[in-house]
């Protein structure tokens, strides 16, 4: 009987699902491959049958992140009523300050830094795709507001406002140690739906 053959996109997967809390635990920079073989169970050149290098494997533990994170907001968001309470769950990563929300937004701030020294195309069109993701998420929940006349038409212009807006956010709180992020989306959120609500 010949052994069963190993689909290389599957076992990157398991590698990455395995090794998914290393990243907080020791942090990206820090992150080896053996600890990685070690993780995953492994040896270290098998590793290697799977990923080119270390890079190559933070970034399939972050895709397994963002994933996740696109999955729990498409949870969250499912059975919230009014459309303001849907764009407070789009604020949600940079507004929660609960310690397993900490712990991601930091290993995203250490995503955005190797992103940024790196210049690798590859996270960069990952970058954008989910940027794409959320763009599409909140116009759906846009149209949505309109359809249920919460909103005014004009809401579908603000789309692209609140994007920035939220990208600008996270930035002031990544650099920032007295910036109040909470208190700055819920005022934005509640002046802007001052604007686009209807009365």
């Amino acid at each position: 009987m010949s052994p069963r053959k190993v689909n290389k996109e599957e076992k990157r997967r398991e590698v990455a699902l395995a090794c998914f809390d290393l990243i907080h635990d020791v942090g990206m920079k820090n992150i080896t491959v053996a600890q990685v073989a070690k993780a995953a169970g492994i040896g270290k050149g098998t590793v290697y049958e799977y990923f080119e290098n270390k890079e190559d494997i933070i970034f399939e533990i972050i895709n397994m992140h963002i994933e996740y994170h696109h999955q729990m907001f498409l949870e969250k968001i499912k059975n919230v009523k009014t459309t303001k309470e849907k764009v407070f769950h789009f604020f949600d990563f940079v507004m929660n300050d609960t310690e397993e929300n900490i712990k991601h937004f930091n290993g995203y701030r250490e995503y955005l830094s190797i992103v940024l020294a790196e210049e690798n195309e590859s996270m960069y069109n990952f970058n954008t795709s989910c940027s794409d993701f959320f763009q599409n998420q909140l116009r759906l929940i846009i149209e949505e507001g309109i359809e249920k006349d919460e909103l005014l038409p004009i809401a579908r212009d603000f789309v692209d406002g609140i994007m920035l807006f939220e990208k600008g956010v996270v930035l002031m709180k990544m650099t920032q140690n007295a910036f109040d992020a909470k208190y700055s989306c819920e005022k934005f959120i509640n002046n802007l739906f001052k604007a686009i609500g209807k009365k």
